[in-house]
């Protein structure tokens, strides 16, 4: 993807996911299968790849540094304007920083957990035209947290979610849904919801960014997710009206698959 196909996310939206994983090639092989994807070269150097579904751009998988014990996990990104800015109010509110803030390619990025361990990053530049709901995008990112409302006031405050900047995200209670609802142009880009047990042995229920995949047919892609050494769940109702299964990748990512609204 060349410089001119880029843009600059609005502050404080979600902006990219990827993945992290010990054998990039394993994991190109695995979601190749149960998401269709295609994998090219990214700009971030060697060790990193795009995945592509209809010559798109989808999220990133990259390979983490030979020896360290990384626990595969998907992580999504939020656009800021300065990511020393947003990595300084990141520590303040209590959250740790795990990486970065450190130039890569286009950008600068950090990865970091808010105060109850629930991993996300934070990208400064240009990115891929890419929006949430959209397109190839992630249907959707949701947090799976303990206390809502605090995990709200911490996200708002990392990355200015009520500024009421005109353009800039608002925050708001869907009592529907029983969640946070983060929206941008009247959009819904995050939703933050109860559930999360960060004393549960499951790691499925721990704090956590639940990254939600567009798939055409959910049995099929949960099929395919078993024979290629995941694990996939019972289908579930979601609030937004979709069937939903959790699946682990071989390596324990978690992620969700979907299927359009009845």
């Amino acid at each position: 993807m060349t410089a001119t196909e880029q843009t600059t996310p609005v502050h404080g939206t979600p902006c990219w996911v990827s993945l992290m994983t010990r054998d990039l090639r394993a994991a190109q092989e695995f979601y190749g299968a149960v998401l269709g994807w295609a994998f090219r070269s990214g700009a971030l150097g060697e060790g990193f790849s795009v995945a592509h579904l209809d010559a798109l751009p989808v999220a990133g998988i990259g390979q983490s540094a030979p020896g360290l014990p990384t626990t595969a996990s998907w992580t999504p990104y939020f656009a800021v304007a300065d990511a020393d800015d947003a990595a300084a109010r990141v520590r303040e509110r209590g959250g740790t920083i795990a990486v970065g803030p450190i130039r890569l390619g286009p950008g600068r990025g950090a990865v970091a957990a808010d105060r109850e361990g629930a991993g996300f990053g934070f990208w400064e530049g240009r990115t891929p035209p890419w929006s949430l709901g959209r397109d190839n995008a992630p249907a959707s990112l949701e947090l799976r947290t303990s206390h809502a409302f605090d995990s709200a006031i911490f996200y708002a405050e990392v990355f200015d979610w009520a500024s009421r900047e005109p353009g800039g995200c608002d925050v708001g209670y869907a009592c529907r849904q029983d969640a946070v609802v983060v929206r941008q142009g009247g959009r819904t880009v995050a939703t933050l919801r109860g559930g999360g047990d960060a004393s549960c042995a499951d790691p499925r229920l721990h704090p956590r960014w639940h990254v939600r995949f567009h798939v055409a047919d959910l049995e099929a892609a949960t099929a395919a997710a078993r024979a290629a050494g995941g694990s996939a769940g019972p289908p579930e109702d979601a609030p937004d009206g979709r069937t939903e299964v959790v699946v682990t990748d071989p390596e324990g990512g978690i992620f969700t698959v979907c299927a359009p609204p009845a």
